[in-house]
């Protein structure tokens, strides 16, 4: 991490150009907007490892990285120099959205990608080509999303690694997803929507509000004019919460994320009652896409 980090270290910057005290700051700071894509969101919750989700998503190949953290979090000072650092509580109500929606309007046209840390981005050959080249081919396609699944990742032994994060001994679940077809507020099946659940959200669902229940994200998405995000995490464009454009498949990726786990883990209620997410279906996780593929869990679409 340190050997990537250094390639993009800002040794003639001055460290208080990437710092701003709050979201406004961010947006109306003419060095910062508009931000030159493709930009990942990190939103960070805790301190665990924040420093791996960086320097993933600096080795994907984003433009720039926005870090969203409370002010009295302390950070490496070998920071990447097209990282931004803003000081903002992401436990708040509503702050994801908030988030999105602000960077939405001053990065009109560029592509954006969410997460939050202990998550990284899998996409089809992400191991030698970058997001930017895939980004590409969807223009191409005439698609401005992506859709994201939420692949939940979690340590096999609890007693010997609690907060369940263990990045050299990954596991996640194997089989056990499945699809609904999304309705809106009559009942009326939405067209090329899809509610996909799975993972310990499925596993571990009395323990997690059914409203957080589901694996897909409009996670990674271009910046088109009027888009909003909504309080549920889906968007005022219908089109960017499809998974496909109606003529044929499209790539589809996937979030590895270790979020869920650590949330169960820290949750008294069912820290007590889990003593571990080790079951028949676990798998070994290798961090590639080509696992993910071989499963089923992203596509290619047309890109080869």
């Amino acid at each position: 991490m340190q050997g990537i980090l250094a390639q993009f270290t800002a040794t003639n910057l001055d460290a208080t150009d990437m710092h701003y005290p709050d979201l406004p700051a961010l947006v109306t700071d003419s060095k910062a907007a508009p931000l030159k894509g493709p930009i990942a969101l990190i939103l960070v919750e805790d301190g665990i490892e924040i420093e791996s989700t960086i320097s993933h998503h600096v080795a994907l190949g984003f433009g720039q990285l926005v870090l969203f953290c409370p002010a009295d979090f302390h950070l490496p000072d070998d920071m990447p120099a097209n990282l931004h650092r803003v000081d903002f509580d992401v436990t708040a109500d509503g702050a994801l959205a908030t988030i999105v929606n602000a960077v939405v309007k001053t990065a009109p046209g560029q592509w954006i990608y969410y997460c939050y840390n202990a998550e990284y981005l899998m996409f089809p050959f992400c191991e030698t080509r970058s997001i930017g080249e895939m980004l590409s081919f969807m223009a191409e396609e005439r698609r401005d999303c992506v859709l994201s699944y939420t692949v939940d990742l979690y340590a096999r032994d609890l007693g010997d690694t609690p907060s369940a994060v263990d990045r050299n001994a990954a596991y996640f679940d194997r089989t056990g997803y499945f699809a609904l077809a999304r309705q809106d507020g009559t009942g009326e099946t939405l067209e090329r929507q899809l509610n996909i659940f799975g993972g310990l959200r499925w596993r571990f669902e009395e323990h997690i509000v059914q409203t957080r229940q589901r694996l897909d994200r409009s996670s990674l998405f271009r910046a088109t004019p009027g888009l909003k995000m909504l309080d549920n995490g889906s968007f005022s464009e219908v089109e960017h919460n499809t998974i496909s454009c109606p003529w044929h498949n499209n790539i589809t990726a996937a979030t590895a994320s270790f979020r869920t786990a650590k949330a169960l883990r820290r949750n008294p209620g069912s820290r007590h009652q889990i003593d571990t997410f080790y079951w028949e279906n676990s798998e070994p996780f290798n961090w590639t896409s080509q696992q993910l593929m071989d499963l089923g869990v992203i596509e290619p679409g047309q890109w080869f």
